[in-house]
């Protein structure tokens, strides 16, 4: 091998060990090329370095697997950059891909990279009309797309209605009527000339789009620039610590945050390589056999996932490459985190991001984790918590979380506003600093406790409640195997708890159990805080990704009362 542990993070990095996080904190750096391009400095750059180097495992639930040094990356993210170049694609330009976990999305970001286009990841739960305003918002060029039937409907349904889009590219197979993707790359050379003068990119440039729904509106364009990936080190190197030259795993559908979180940049540059599982449908057995299979060496799941996982019989699995195992996306209830460590002798360590950052308070190496604390500051960002009056808050004392100083120097890895809405970019960032919306409190050690979204705690009869400690409550019964805690309408009080639950196959709904659990959650939390509505369900709705969608839960319960229902 040419390139060695740490030869690429020692170009963007002065210093790549430290003692104590306090050192960490302290003296962490990040040098930003001022034309830093990850396809070139990171996909190239190790093609180079070490041309037989893994970069990329997949598999799926049909037997297909495909094995990807960064020297195929290189080659194929050429031939694509030129393809999408063939067809009118260049600098500034927005192309939508909407690509599963198929491996084609790596060589399809890498190549538009190249190119200095920008890239918007659509998930595959996107509708028609979804693609419809994503496509005209950012002023789409072209959709690239995998060949699910839903998929495939949706696009054909949106295309009259998307203004810009001239064409569509499937992905993993041909449809009529539309490029492809697979086959278009190879009529191209091999290499891709890094472009100067006005076509040549700039960290400050913008890379990528997330689209992500807030409380009220439509979801807002969330834009990256070339500096982005750069930023994701901390969250693969010094959270998920990843291995040079070993399989990491994030579970993530493409069109997600967590994708670029886990999948891709950071892994990347700390020469890990990516395992992608592009599962049709996310069970538990099957992924614990990829992880035995595989022997991936460091895992990050959302917690819903892992409590399904827990059901199963995990110690029938060999599990031993496991060294490292992370949780995101969603609080990490004690109960999930205990039970965890007793079957795999790993503690998890959570970390806290959004789509606007890369991950900005974690559980770092030097730290032992305290179940259910979303733990500590990462280096590069001033974070503090704001109460109503403005004002830090003290100790103990909840308060949204927000990125001081952005004006002073702006953060690695933090978005640069809205696209095209100067005036939401204003509101989130015109202050000097960032608010993330998110409501946390701090312990007297410095470890951050998540209490929920802003618009996820529920108001009830002058009482703030979080609902992840209901939850975390609600778990620890032996009936539930996960619930949702949502604010249901009240004329009386406003807004009371309301938990949605998921029962294991040996209990059954009755009256007795929801008084059980409301006396459960009485005595295992303040007593005001126990659900007074208490509805159980085959499934929650979740994203691809897993998470569970709450938003989704209370907009039901909101139409249903103004319904008079």
């Amino acid at each position: 091998m040419k390139g060695g542990n740490g030869v690429l993070l020692e170009r963007f990095l002065p210093r790549t060990e430290f003692t104590s996080y306090e050192d960490f904190k302290l003296n962490y750096k990040v040098n930003v090329p001022k034309d830093f391009n990850f396809a070139f400095d990171v996909v190239d750059a190790w093609a180079e370095l070490d041309p037989e180097k893994k970069a990329l495992v997949w598999c799926d639930d049909h037997g297909g697997e495909e094995t990807f040094t960064f020297s195929d990356l290189s080659r194929m993210s050429s031939q694509g950059a030129h393809f999408f170049r063939s067809l009118g694609i260049g600098k500034g330009d927005v192309v939508m891909l909407i690509l599963r976990r198929r491996w084609e999305y790596w060589v399809a970001a890498m190549a538009l990279c190249k190119l200095g286009a920008i890239f918007v990841p659509g998930t595959m739960q996107l509708t028609a009309k979804d693609i419809t305003y994503r496509a005209n918002q950012a002023g789409v060029k072209a959709i690239v797309c995998v060949t699910d039937p839903f998929v495939m409907q949706q696009v054909g349904q949106a295309l009259p209605a998307c203004e810009s889009v001239e064409n569509v590219v499937t992905a993993g197979a041909r449809r009529e009527g539309y490029l492809y993707f697979n086959e278009e790359i190879e009529k191209f050379p091999e290499t891709f000339p890094r472009p100067a003068g006005e076509e040549a990119t700039h960290a400050r440039d913008t890379m990528f789009l997330y689209f992500t729904s807030g409380t009220t509106g439509m979801p807002k364009m969330v834009r990256h620039n070339y500096a982005h990936p750069l930023g994701q080190i901390i969250t693969a190197k010094y959270w998920q610590c990843v291995q040079d030259g070993k399989l990491h795993m994030s579970v993530s559908d493409s069109g997600w945050a967590k994708f670029g979180w886990g999948k891709i940049y950071g892994q990347w540059i700390a020469g890990a390589v990516i395992f992608a599982y592009d599962m049709d449908k996310f069970e538990a057995k099957k992924l614990l056999e990829k992880l035995e299979k595989y022997k991936v060496t460091t895992f990050c799941a959302p917690p819903t996932m892992l409590r399904f996982m827990l059901l199963e019989d995990m110690k029938s699995f060999d599990l031993s490459s496991l060294a490292h195992c992370c949780i995101a996306g969603e609080p990490l209830n004690p109960e999930v985190f205990h039970q965890w460590e007793e079957v795999t002798g790993l503690k998890l360590y959570e970390g806290f991001g959004q789509s606007e950052s890369i991950v900005l308070i974690a559980n770092f190496p030097w730290m032992t984790p305290k179940p259910g604390s979303t733990g500590k500051p990462s280096p590069l960002y001033n974070i503090e918590l704001i109460n109503a009056k403005g004002e830090c808050c003290e100790d103990g004392e909840e308060g949204e979380i927000v990125v001081l100083d952005i004006d002073k120097r702006h953060p690695t890895g933090l978005f640069t506003g809205y696209y095209r809405d100067e005036k939401l970019t204003e509101e989130a960032m015109g202050k000097g600093y960032y608010n993330t919306g998110d409501v946390a409190w701090r312990d007297s050690d410095g470890y951050y406790w998540f209490v929920g979204r802003n618009d996820d705690v529920i108001k009830c009869s002058g009482y703030r409640i979080g609902p992840f400690e209901v939850e975390s409550a609600l778990i620890e019964h032996p009936a539930v195997v996960e619930c949702a805690v949502t604010a249901a309408p009240d004329p009386t009080r406003g807004q009371v708890v309301k938990a949605t639950v998921v029962l294991r196959k040996e209990y059954s709904p009755s009256e007795e159990l929801i008084k059980e659990l409301q006396e459960h959650v009485k005595k295992t939390t303040a007593p005001y805080k126990y659900p007074r509505i208490i509805v159980f369900v085959e499934e929650l709705p979740k994203t691809i990704s897993g998470k569970i969608k709450r938003k989704e839960l209370r907009e039901n319960d909101q139409n249903a009362s103004e319904a008079g229902g």
